[in-house]
């Protein structure tokens, strides 16, 4: 089965650039499909995880966060959908983090930071390494996100809805 690969804080601010597509090229004994420009592949003939973790590491021109995900958890996504069959309000944006490791939940969730009433960032399940959520457009948002990491004592990558989607449509396609 498929690998999915997120890197973490890449190609953000002008901090630890490179083109994706092009490193997917390079990783084309892979062969890696890169989506957009956050750091985001599907890996569809991944060999092993050690394997295809070590050829990445060596073409990266820096060192950054990795997290990789089997494309079977990503599949189950695709019916157990965690947001339910609403739409979205329109000033929210889902997202899913990425945790390196899954672990146990140190908190209770549903979660709103920095209150219900006031909130940026709605933590609203958590499924394995998958922490899934919606926020709101404001300046605050980024600070709100980032503590996400201390909440689960994990390294996390956030990606925005529309990315799992594109991931899933990749892998049906397999």
């Amino acid at each position: 089965m498929a690998l999915v690969v997120f890197l973490r804080g890449v190609n953000v601010g002008g901090h630890r650039t490179f083109k994706p597509s092009i490193l997917a090229r390079e990783l084309s004994d892979y062969d890696v499909v890169n989506i957009g420009a956050a750091g985001t592949f599907v890996v569809r003939r991944p060999k092993s995880r050690a394997a295809f973790q070590g050829a990445l590491r060596k073409k990266l021109p820096f060192e950054t966060g990795i997290a990789l995900c089997d494309g079977h958890d990503f599949m189950r996504l695709r019916t157990d959908h965690p947001f339910g069959d609403q739409a979205p309000a329109a000033d929210t944006t889902r997202f899913v983090s990425i945790l390196a490791k899954a672990g146990p939940v140190p908190i209770g969730i549903p979660l709103a930071l920095p209150s219900d009433d006031e909130w940026l960032v709605r933590l609203l399940d958590v499924r394995g390494q998958f922490v899934f959520g919606e926020y709101r457009r404001h300046m605050k948002t980024i600070g709100y996100l980032g503590k996400i990491d201390k909440m689960f004592a994990a390294r996390a990558t956030t990606r925005n809805w529309n990315t799992v989607e594109s991931i899933i449509r990749i892998l049906e396609k397999e």
